[in-house]
């Protein structure tokens, strides 16, 4: 991003200016929960910025959409609203978004579960669809600072942004 700003008739976010390197990790603290959820989905090339520009692998997300769906995955802030009899489903669901054949998803989804010991269920399910697709950078949405040593293990080598709206819940993902 480079002076990105999004803004709306009452509020504006930005400029943001950040790169990631593959495999470089950024923790990024902001103001508000709004600034902070706002700068997740430019990251992920789902809100457009306003102004300055976002670049994802060399993709622009105003022209090529599609692309940056394709490197990046968010893990939004709330906690998912599905339990264990969904879950299947949801990986399926996940696992065509992705193109990826349903065996492999399911023993991915399986592999990342073990890596998750101990991160209550809501907080899991998302990160776990999110890796589905081997995305190249994972962006957590004010992720919980208690599971930070369990969504390093899980996200591995992969490029990983994480806003923050508390220095103490940054710190933990640094």
């Amino acid at each position: 991003m480079r002076d990105a700003t999004f803004a709306t008739e009452t509020a504006t976010v930005g400029p943001v200016s950040l790169q990631l390197e593959p495999g470089e990790r950024l923790t990024l603290q902001c103001a508000t929960a709004e600034e902070a959820a706002v700068v997740a989905l430019l990251a992920a090339g789902i809100a457009k910025a306003s102004g300055g520009s976002v670049l994802i692998d060399d993709y622009d997300p105003r022209v090529q959409p599609v692309h940056c769906k394709r490197v990046t995955a968010l893990v939004p802030h709330e906690p998912f609203a599905i339990d264990e009899s969904e879950f299947a489903r949801y990986i399926a669901y996940r696992a065509a978004l992705w193109n990826v054949e349903p065996a492999r998803a399911f023993a991915h989804a399986d592999l990342i579960r073990g890596r998750l010991r101990g991160m209550h269920e809501a907080f899991a399910y998302p990160l776990i669809g999110a890796l589905i697709g081997l995305p190249r950078l994972i962006i957590l949405d004010r992720p919980q600072a208690v599971y930070a040593p369990q969504i390093r293990t899980a996200v591995g080598e992969l490029a990983l942004l994480s806003t923050h709206t508390e220095p103490a819940a940054a710190s933990a993902f640094a």
